[in-house]
């Protein structure tokens, strides 16, 4: 019966530790090979490589999804700049930015990039911002983050910067520091639920 118990124990202690270790979420392998091709690009022209910039990547998966029912004609305006007002004239736009704990005086000297590929073509796509208009900011030494998303046939990349008004960091940094502690707490409750059961019966026996 003991040897029951302690199996028992040690089966929920595995299970919470596999949960806990496993929280980190999964990213498109699509996104990633776009980031990795604009690297590509930036070393070839002996520029610093992008790093990932996880608040920039979450606003782009928003700005995607939002996007991706509109249809490909309306990539076409003449202007990064035009494209970026675009975006910032989503009614949204605000509950976005919430919703990526990201604090819009943080995202002035950010730039968001988008395109619309029939099918999502990787190479088409990776043309699409180095072959353009977008090419001067990728070979702008400024930017030094990225963050990818992709919905339908949009991709949209943004760029970040080391400076405080570029980096899409600041606000609701508590809220979200509180929202992963309430995630993580049952996951360590149960952990260590089980381990100390697990070890009570072992030092009973």
């Amino acid at each position: 019966m003991a040897s029951l118990l302690q199996l028992t124990a040690l089966f929920f202690f595995l299970v919470a530790l596999s949960i806990l270790f496993s929280s980190t979420p999964v990213h498109c392998d699509d996104d990633d090979d776009l980031l990795q091709g604009l690297n590509s690009y930036r070393t070839a022209r002996n520029l610093p490589t992008l790093a990932k910039n996880n608040k920039a990547e979450c606003l782009a998966e928003e700005l995607a999804e939002e996007i991706e029912h509109q249809p490909c004609a309306a990539a076409a305006a003449s202007n990064a700049t035009q494209q970026l007002q675009l975006q910032l004239q989503l009614a949204n736009y605000p509950s976005i930015l919430k919703k990526c704990k990201i604090d819009i005086n943080y995202t002035r000297d950010g730039v968001v990039m988008q395109v619309c590929v029939p099918n999502r073509v990787s190479t088409l796509v990776l043309t699409n911002f180095t072959q353009s208009h977008y090419s001067r900011y990728l070979n702008d030494s400024r930017f030094t983050g990225a963050g990818v998303g992709s919905e339908d046939d949009w991709v949209v990349v943004v760029l970040s910067t080391n400076s405080p008004e570029g980096s899409f960091s600041g606000g609701y940094r508590a809220a979200m520091e509180v929202g992963m502690m309430m995630m993580l707490s049952p996951c360590l409750m149960g952990m260590f639920l089980g381990l100390e059961i697990f070890v009570g019966m072992m030092i009973n026996n």
